[in-house]
């Protein structure tokens, strides 16, 4: 089957010539997100009955490895209301009506964030410092501050999660949605790369999830509600595709540096010509080459329902680790194609150096990955020192 596109190569050719200029100045891309939204590319997930396209998780993570090709900060950003709009049609495939209004919120152009990282707060989603507070009508109003908030500039709704401690008995995690008010941001975004996405603090000072909006409530710890799958598989799928479709730009560079190249010592040959360089290029290719199939084979397995059993945690964790680490090592081959050039900072292989450099620090990170699959295999660790 032929997969579905929104994208076009129009569009991607503007995106792709203002990303420099917003990596450099340290801006969020509007013109990039308003022809995302005019394609209707905020509503890929949107079930056509609600007025979106419907694509599945495979066609998504497709487009998100061209988007991030012409601009990964960009991808990146628009990553995390993919995130909240995949996993909410999922469920909602599978027959949970609770978060049909994330859906009904993304056809109507709202534009969902997602913030659930917390400075120091090693247990990710398994627990919460934010404090979630009951309203007495089934509803919470959310005290704390989520790091790294793309589309921080823009946001209308955030999906975020808190701890209940009003049972001491019985502690809850409750995730929900909240609107800007009760809300404020940090102007704390000046990073290294990824500068574009804009991903500052957002401080919650009671900002207030109504019940209608409030969709789950579980004890801290490992779960096995459905909704943790499907954020997990749809974060995690689309976080390894956009820096996939980094790594292919990487290697598209690489191609242009070789044939640019002249070499002096062998009379004015190419670079491309250079059997070290082909090396390095083809290693390139190979790790890109794998990297996206894998994505794509996940995805599509998710899709599917394929079951994979106790071990599903593990190959999605383990194919963020596996993703990154090639798309690091795949730009690091590229800029020593590329030559002194490469260090430049307009050098377009440079922003991508400092742009890979962010995928160290999404969840899940190689530590916890690593014991996530080391546990699938051999079952939990009997003692701990």
């Amino acid at each position: 089957m032929t997969a579905r596109t929104l994208l076009t190569d129009e569009v991607l050719e503007r995106i792709h010539g203002r990303a420099a200029t917003h990596d450099a100045e340290n801006t969020f891309p509007h013109a990039d997100l308003a022809d995302l939204v005019e394609l209707g590319y905020l509503r890929a997930f949107v079930p056509e009955r609600l007025g979106g396209s419907g694509l599945s998780l495979e066609e998504v993570a497709r487009e998100q490895t061209r988007l991030a090709a012409a601009a990964p900060a960009t991808a990146l950003a628009v990553n995390m209301h993919l995130v909240v709009t995949g996993l909410a049609a999922r469920l909602v495939a599978d027959g949970d009506e609770s978060v049909e209004f994330v859906l009904r919120d993304a056809a109507a152009d709202e534009i969902y964030a997602f913030g659930n990282s917390e400075a120091g707060n090693d247990l990710v989603m398994f627990d919460s410092v934010t404090r979630a507070v009951p309203d007495g009508e089934g509803g919470y109003r959310f005290h704390g501050t989520k790091i790294f908030t793309s589309l921080s500039p823009v946001w209308t709704r955030l999906a975020t999660f808190g701890r209940d401690d009003s049972d001491p008995d019985d502690p809850r995690l409750v995730h929900g949605v909240v609107e800007r008010a009760g809300t404020s941001t940090r102007d704390d975004w000046d990073t290294l790369g990824m500068r574009a996405t804009q991903s500052a603090s957002t401080v919650l000072d009671g900002a207030h999830s109504p019940v209608t909006r409030t969709y789950r409530s579980f004890p801290p710890g490992p779960n096995a509600d459905p909704f943790m799958f499907a954020l997990f598989a749809t974060f995690e799928v689309l976080l390894a595709a956009v820096y996939t479709g980094l790594a292919g730009r990487a290697v598209e560079l690489g191609a242009e540096a070789a044939h640019r190249r002249r070499s002096r010592k062998n009379d004015g040959a190419p670079y491309a010509d250079d059997p070290d360089i082909r090396w390095k290029v083809a290693e390139a290719a190979m790790r890109h080459d794998g990297a996206r199939l894998q994505v794509l084979a996940l995805a599509r397995d998710v899709d599917e329902r394929a079951d994979h059993g106790a071990r599903w945690f593990a190959q999605l964790v383990g194919l963020k680790v596996r993703a990154i680490e090639d798309a690091r090592a795949v730009v690091d081959l590229v800029l020593r194609v590329s030559g002194g050039a490469g260090y430049s900072t307009g050098n377009e292989i440079n922003r991508l150096y400092r742009d890979v450099l962010a995928g160290i620090f999404h969840p899940s990170d190689e530590e916890s990955a690593h014991a996530t699959i080391a546990s699938s295999i051999l079952g939990p660790p009997t003692r701990r020192d």
